[in-house]
């Protein structure tokens, strides 16, 4: 090779270099130049929502009920969409959809609105002697533009009911859906301002670079849901402000099984809570503390649930859902099996490609293995034996993220024993003998089809219109003298 060649050669290697770094140069500056875009709507955005606001429009009973009356006629008018969107991005079944994200808000929005009007009428103040010739009552105000990031394992639930008690207090409202349930958040940005116009309400989608950009502009309320990890920087963020706010994060829900109990029964409820949305919820059981004697009976009894839950099994019906992503469905399966700890006793498979993860067991986990180091977020239950009631407490009291799980979950028929484990420990609630319990549930838990109980898979439609009757999901707002 002659030395013309050689130096034609280094020529076009540093025309070559030359154009790659003004390549990546021009890519940055692009997406510096999107950033700034997307960060100055933004600010534009909380602006024009901030001129409604101090238009006082938005304290009116007139506005509060108008807001909140188009909100129930978008969730009315819009059933099957919803339905749509929740099977597209976790493959909810109609049952499941309804009753846990449709309905669950319909009935809480309908309450809402029929009862805001108490809620923010002033109430007389209690004077002391100074002030008895003084007019006093408590005033309820609005706290101004609140922001509300929703989640994506609800992500109808979660997402509109915070809207409904922004709204319900004169609140104006900047929206983030969680960008992951994508299907779910193109209809709310869709159907959002339809409803509700875009005055007062907006809606704003995107990922990790809109949720930062919304994060760096003052807010009078911060309302999020989802992990740990992103509530800190959620709280961070709001610290700069000084701005309140409300998380609703995760955490790992114990469950203690004693020796004196329906264990037929007790698999029924534990696995109700950990197959519904493929454990994907924040309240489901997330380990089982019991005897050695009793994880052996329990695993026998929770294989004879799935089997009555889902009798060709779970990858083939129609009532279990999906991981919500590919990144997620990697998460739920590797982390636990591979480098959890434990045994595999239930379970135990999954397709990539389906975001598939199969109801599984681990039993003889121990709490130093590594998936009792944070919140399972999926189908697998692992099983810990423990030699008495005092070991579990311990270990609710010093767990690896918190000491105060969202709830606890205690199955036992001694009334001593339950009552020492309240006392001994903090949570957010403490359910004996059920899972999730509230008054509602509790009822429609207690009506029987034949021999399964309707809140159990597998689901048809006439125990989806007996479990809505029993909830009241087609109740509506009273009109009239009565409001």
């Amino acid at each position: 090779m002659n030395e013309t060649t050689i130096n034609k050669e280094r020529s076009e290697a540093r025309v070559m270099s030359n154009f790659s770094t003004a390549l990546i140069a021009t890519v940055v500056t692009m997406g510096v130049l999107i950033f700034s875009c997307s960060y100055i709507i933004l600010i534009q955005i909380n602006q024009n929502i901030r001129t409604v606001l101090r238009s006082g429009r938005t304290k009116s009973f007139e506005w509060w009920r108008a807001q909140l009356m188009s909100l129930l006629k978008m969730l009315d008018d819009n059933r099957k969409k919803f339905s749509q969107v929740l099977k597209e991005d976790l493959n909810k079944c109609k049952s499941e959809g309804l009753l846990f994200e449709i309905d669950f808000t319909r009935n809480a929005l309908v309450d809402s609105i029929n009862k805001f009007k108490k809620w923010t009428t002033p109430q007389k103040a209690k004077k002391g002697l100074l002030y008895m010739m003084d007019k006093a009552y408590i005033r309820k105000e609005p706290f101004g533009v609140a922001l509300i990031i929703g989640d994506w394992n609800y992500p109808v639930h979660l997402t509109i009911l915070p809207i409904v008690g922004a709204i319900a207090a004169g609140n104006c409202v900047e929206l983030k859906p969680s960008e992951i349930s994508l299907n779910t958040a193109a209809l709310l940005e869709e159907l959002v301002p339809k409803y509700l116009g875009q005055e007062a309400v907006q809606v704003v989608n995107g990922g990790i670079q809109e949720t930062t950009a919304l994060l760096k502009e003052r807010w009078d309320y911060i309302f999020y849901t989802g992990n740990l990890m992103v509530g800190k920087i959620v709280m961070k963020a709001a610290a700069e402000h000084l701005t309140p706010v409300t998380l609703e994060l995760g955490g790992k829900s114990p469950v203690y099984v004693d020796e004196d109990v329906d264990l037929g029964i007790v698999a029924n409820r534990i696995m109700w809570g950990k197959c519904t949305n493929a454990g994907q919820t924040c309240v489901a059981p997330d380990y089982v503390m019991c005897s050695k004697t009793t994880q052996e009976a329990l695993t026998e009894a929770i294989k004879q649930t799935l089997q009555n839950f889902y009798p060709d099994g779970p990858a083939k019906s129609p009532d279990f859902c999906r991981i919500v992503s590919d990144k997620h469905t990697s998460n739920c399966f590797f982390f636990p099996y591979f480098l959890g700890g434990g045994r595999v006793a239930v379970g135990g498979d999954a397709k990539d490609e389906e975001r598939y993860v199969s109801p599984t067991v681990l039993v003889d986990v121990k709490f130093s293995h590594s998936i009792m180091q944070d919140e399972i977020f999926g189908p697998t239950l692992p099983i810990i034996p423990v030699e008495n009631e005092d070991v579990a407490i311990d270990f609710i009291n010093t767990g690896p993220i918190g000491n105060t799980p969202l709830t606890l979950y205690v199955f036992s028929n001694n009334t001593e024993l339950r009552n020492k484990i309240m006392r001994e420990t903090n949570s957010g609630s403490v359910c004996f003998k059920i899972y999730f319990k509230s008054v509602q549930f509790t009822i429609f838990a207690i009506w029987r089809s034949g021999q399964q109980r309707l809140r159990y898979p597998p689901h048809t439609d006439d125990k989806y219109a007996k479990a809505a009757w029993f909830l009241g999901s087609g109740k509506q707002p009273k009109t009239g003298w009565f409001w």
